[in-house]
């Protein structure tokens, strides 16, 4: 099932699991038994939705709607509300995961604010709207969860929905761009940490982003428009069914990793055949990302200098 020996389930959670990917991963974890924390803004009397289940690609989705199809399936979950703009707010999310679980073994970070546009056409606003969810909510929620993952015997893993870096990736996306290579810095950055602190051997982080565009939230403005589109889609399952594999790999093996969904799954699950994964049976879904990557690391990468700590100099100056 997963990497975690304990005779307690492992808990798992979700942040951005209302809808689409989100929510996917949330039910799918739970089904292979996980405990699931599901986390996002929206919330609702899932009691009164009908039908049920909803749309999981609609506003009618929500951390309740998801919670609910979770436990009707047999399985735990535990819907908590929580506003990723605001770090008092993880902090309470994590606080009462804690509270009622007493451990954390995997956090997903797959909240996120998308607007795609020139730098002259993105406001100001819609700039630091994503620069809140996408970059600080996911370091605010690693600086919450990381003394807890550290103090488990069972470590933990972070799971980040970011790309791999390449230049294309910023072409007519500038601003957004930043936001989510900033994310894929700090998988790298934080998996060097755990590699000079000794402790990658139970704790690891990984970027994980989709091969083909995933149905999603996202995309059905675009197929509802014009429905022969969903012909280059694929299902949110190939996503959690990566997240799944990575959770079973060695910490080392996925530490620092900034990973393709189906390029993942094809080295390290060995799965060849990816049909089953289509929106549209027998479609042939167009590949969007680079089938080669740049290699980030240089001939000089172990060599660090000078090492500098800040923290320590603000720990003396305070003495």
């Amino acid at each position: 099932m997963s990497a975690f020996a304990s005779t307690t389930k492992p808990v798992a959670l979700v942040i951005g699991a209302s809808r689409g990917i989100g929510r996917q991963v949330a039910v799918d974890l739970a089904s292979n038994g996980y405990i699931v924390v599901v986390a996002a803004k929206t919330t609702s009397d899932a009691s009164k939705t009908t039908p049920f289940p909803p749309d999981p690609n609609s506003p009618q989705s929500t951390i309740n709607t998801v919670e609910r199809e979770i436990r009707e399936a047999g399985g735990e979950a535990t819907a908590i509300r929580v506003n990723t703009t605001d770090p008092a707010s993880i902090d309470n999310l994590v606080r009462k995961t804690i509270e009622k679980y007493n451990h954390l073994d995997v956090v997903i970070y797959n909240s996120g604010a998308i607007y795609w546009a020139s730098v002259e056409d993105t406001p100001l606003k819609r700039f630091q709207l994503m620069q809140s969810v996408n970059v600080q909510g996911l370091y605010a929620t690693i600086q919450s969860i990381l003394p807890i993952m550290k103090n488990q015997s069972t470590g933990g893993r972070i799971i980040v929905v970011s790309p791999p870096i390449y230049s294309r990736f910023f072409r007519g996306k500038t601003a957004y761009a930043m936001g989510k290579v900033a994310m894929s810095v700090l998988t790298k950055g934080l998996a060097m940490d755990f590699q000079r602190q000794g402790v990658d051997d139970k704790l690891a982080i990984t970027s994980i982003w989709p091969t083909v565009a995933i149905e999603s939230a996202a995309t059905r403005q675009f197929t509802l428009k014009d429905p022969s589109m969903a012909a280059d889609l694929r299902k949110a399952t190939i996503f959690s069914d990566c997240i799944l594999a990575m959770l079973a790999a060695p910490a080392r093996t996925v530490n620092g990793g900034l990973e393709l969904d189906e390029d993942f799954l094809r080295q390290h699950a060995g799965v060849t055949d990816f049909s089953k994964y289509s929106v549209v049976p027998g479609s042939s879904p167009r590949r969007i990302m680079p089938v080669e990557l740049p290699d980030l690391t240089v001939r000089e990468q172990d060599d660090e200098g000078m090492r500098v700590n800040s923290a320590s100099s603000r720990t003396r100056e305070k003495l």
